[in-house]
């Protein structure tokens, strides 16, 4: 439980109302009760700003009240975002409270485990494994042999991360995700069938990543897949051997990624979105949802969309006369008609 007060020393707010009402949880504006913290910042929930039985509200620092609230209000510069530091800062305290280790789990007494780390029931903990401090493993996790976690990661039920690749520090990985799982490479042979490429590589993940639920990401097949320090990863999305992905990239679900393509740094790719493999991907690069990248993009900043992809305000004009082809044909139809009798008229004089 905490005060306004003790809240608003969190995110820097100025507080109008009981500055020692409590809040213990967090509800949506909407369905918020009294006792409950929620924040207004999006103008088409307005309407239940002056509904609310919410005890606390966070809200931006420049909007007028059309009509009196009974709630506390913390102002601050940005709504959204201090509504986000709140919810970080909750779940680090309910993370604190696990520790220890749950049984049955196999570890191996090869492996390396720090201080004040929670490994949940069902784990399996391969050879020289090192975890480090501060790290959650919930159920089911698999850690293959030689394996790296850094500090403060957490990895939740059912993850898999295959031998030999490294997990940064402050890194959260979701359920059901794959890390390390061969890279898809078979060379055809001339009877037709193919022979598998050994894939003998690994994953690296830097510090500050998040992965979605049931992303998989591949090995390489010689050196490091590569995902950069701060990237965003949705669920159900495929990144192949080889790809390295740039710091602060973000991509939304069931995107994939073809081998060995290079994706630079504040790219934002949007669903269902593929990309071919071998390309490059130019820093600040913005792939539209289920746009089909066949070719690198190699000046930053350009925004694309479509399969093939290309220039995102192109595309929109031509978007604009596709749509204006009907009444094109009926102006063109009437032209020739037009020309048609002027014609008639000019062979007869």
């Amino acid at each position: 439980m905490f005060t306004a007060q003790q809240i608003a020393l969190l995110v820097n707010a100025k507080i109008e109302g009981d500055p020692n009402i409590i809040v213990s949880s967090f509800g949506k504006i909407e369905e918020a009760k009294e006792g409950q913290l929620t924040f207004f910042a999006n103008p088409k929930y307005e309407d239940f700003l002056y509904t609310t039985t919410a005890s606390v509200v966070l809200l931006n620092e420049n909007f007028v009240l059309k009509l009196p609230i009974k709630a506390t209000l913390l102002r601050v510069a940005d709504a959204y975002s201090a509504f986000a530091i709140l919810l970080n800062k909750y779940q680090a305290i309910q993370a604190q409270q696990l520790e220890g280790i749950q049984q049955p789990v196999y570890i191996s007494p090869s492996a390396k485990i720090d201080e004040k780390v929670f490994i949940a029931a069902f784990t399996y903990i391969g050879e020289n494994v090192k975890i480090g401090k501060n790290v959650k493993l919930f159920a089911g996790v698999s850690l293959g042999n030689n394996v790296e976690i850094d500090d403060n990661t957490i990895l939740h039920a059912g993850v898999k991360i295959y031998e030999g690749c490294k997990i940064g520090k402050n890194v959260i990985i979701h359920a059901g995700t794959v890390i390390g799982g061969d890279g898809f490479g078979f060379a055809p042979q001339a009877n037709g069938s193919y022979q598998k490429i050994p894939q003998i590589g690994n994953v690296i993940i830097e510090d500050f990543v998040e992965i979605g639920a049931n992303t998989t990401i591949d090995r390489a097949t010689i050196g490091s897949t590569i995902i950069r320090t701060g990237v965003k990863l949705d669920n159900l999305i495929q990144i192949a051997h080889n790809v390295e992905v740039g710091n602060n990239t973000v991509i939304a679900a069931q995107a994939g990624v073809s081998g060995s393509t290079k994706i630079g740094k504040n790219v934002m790719i949007g669903g269902q979105a593929g990309i071919v493999g071998h390309i490059t991907v130019a820093d600040g690069s913005k792939i539209n949802g289920q746009s089909g990248v066949s070719k690198s993009i190699t000046e930053p900043n350009q925004a694309v969309t479509g399969s093939p992809a290309y220039d995102y305000t192109a595309a929109l004009r031509s978007q604009a006369v596709v749509r204006k082809l009907p009444e094109l044909e009926k102006r063109i139809k009437e032209l020739e008609n037009q020309l048609s009798q002027i014609l008639a008229l000019e062979s007869k004089s």
